[in-house]
């Protein structure tokens, strides 16, 4: 997300760090801690998601009357890092949280955050083979685990079923037909436009970051050098992407501006027959009982890749970390990936492959029909202002709307974001 507000409240909804339902069951009836080991969460997510953890986390409390529990929600984006920072750095912050798995080497992992105790993991049965080995080898910092994957969420393909029957792109089996390269792909978008009328596909012009980050990584472009240090944009291959992004607006197969909102509701609406968007608006079209369903983002380019991320477990810095509450925090880590389908509902692909390949999950539809992306889901570059909502998102936003609104050429626009990524490159961290 890329505005330091949250582009589309109804799902980042800020819930004022007030304390969820499960907390607050949790509270019920307790006097003081004595010798009650006691696990306080502070997450991010609002709206959907946020629903959904409550509904999870009543559960882990009416199976856990031992635990004191506390879940919180805070603003989602700059203000939640902000004070997760805050709390670590004064070693006063709860005993785990949620961290996106892109912001974790920025974060200073080894000031801000406690490793996880893998042994008190594999006593509570996960084990680093139940994940798949490029997501967990992210979670690693100098040797030390500091993150425990839940989920990830990739930048995904949702089309309307009715819509892509008429325009002839959907199969046999009723899923749309998959395309390979950018004539496939923009014939695609077309023949949806021609049986709108109106436009073939939304997306988030306004910040495209993921779509851009998702075509330079098909056509596998680097980004920064081994150590970080330097930036090493291919030109050619960041163009070739901003070029098509030009092309799909200037021939009127996507809008020449639309924000998160409008993204989503010129999907709902079927002013659009395609919709390129992270996956968590799953529930947000079955609420509004629409024909649709959703596929892998097509490989456009030469290689799957698509622009995502994960949620992750941490354990922010505490001065003094009680055992007691360790272990506790740890058990909760794991309850909640093994029961990840009930939160894979929500559109999020588990982290943790017995539940990713169980029946549990592959029922879901269409939650499970783009499973097979997670190995190739592409991160954001490892810098401290990268990652969700961090400031990198919005240098994209700043440049590469003027491509799709006509204001600014390709050229022009990866100048600009190149510039401003080496400030960003040239800055210290402030953790």
């Amino acid at each position: 997300m890329l505005d330091e507000s949250p582009p589309h409240p109804s799902r980042r909804a800020v819930l004022g760090g007030l304390l969820g339902a499960a907390g607050a069951l949790a509270l019920s009836g307790c006097g003081s801690l004595g010798s009650t080991p006691r696990v306080r969460e502070w997450n991010l997510f609002g709206g959907g998601d946020g629903a959904r953890l409550l509904q999870i986390h009543d559960q882990y409390v009416a199976e856990h009357p031992d635990v004191h529990f506390e879940a919180h929600t805070l603003a989602w984006g700059p203000p939640f890092y902000t004070k997760l920072a805050m709390s670590a750095a004064g070693g006063r912050a709860p005993e785990v949280a949620t961290l996106h798995l892109s912001r974790l080497k920025g974060f200073s992992p080894s000031t801000m955050l406690d490793p996880i105790p893998v042994d008190l993991l594999n006593e509570a049965g996960i084990r680093e083979e139940d994940f798949l080995p490029a997501t967990w080898s992210r979670c690693v910092v100098e040797g030390k685990l500091y993150a425990v994957p839940l989920d990830q969420h990739p930048f995904v393909l949702y089309y309307n079923t009715e819509i892509c029957k008429k325009a002839g792109l959907l199969g046999p089996d009723g899923k749309i037909k998959p395309v390979k390269g950018v004539d496939a792909f923009v014939e695609m978008i077309r023949a949806a436009k021609e049986t709108t009328g109106k436009y073939g596909a939304s997306i988030e012009t306004t910040n495209p970051w993921r779509m851009w980050w998702t075509l330079y990584g098909q056509l596998e472009g680097k980004f920064f050098n081994e150590d970080g240090t330097e930036l090493i944009i291919d030109d050619a291959k960041a163009l070739e992407a901003l070029e098509l992004m030009a092309k799909l607006a200037a021939d009127g197969l996507v809008p020449r501006s639309a924000n998160y909102p409008a993204l989503v509701a010129q999907f709902t609406s079927g002013d659009v027959g395609l919709s390129f968007n992270g996956e968590w608006e799953v529930t947000t079209y079955q609420t509004a009982k629409m024909p649709f369903s959703m596929a892998p983002f097509p490989v456009v380019y030469d290689v799957p890749a698509y622009a995502g991320d994960a949620h992750t477990f941490v354990m922010p810095h505490q001065a003094n970390r009680s055992n007691a509450d360790t272990k506790a925090t740890i058990e909760y880590i794991a309850w909640m990936l093994k029961h990840s389908a009930d939160w894979a509902a929500g559109g999020h692909i588990p982290s943790y492959q017995p539940v990713a390949n169980s029946e549990d999950y592959l029922k879901l539809k269409p939650q499970a029909e783009y499973r097979s992306v997670a190995p190739d889901v592409l991160f954001d570059p490892d810098a401290w202002f990268s990652g969700s909502g961090a400031q990198l998102q919005n240098e994209a936003g700043a440049a590469f709307s003027g491509v799709f609104s006509g204001q600014a050429t390709p050229k022009a626009a990866l100048a600009q974001f190149k510039a401003a990524t080496q400030t960003l490159l040239d800055t210290p961290s402030p953790v």
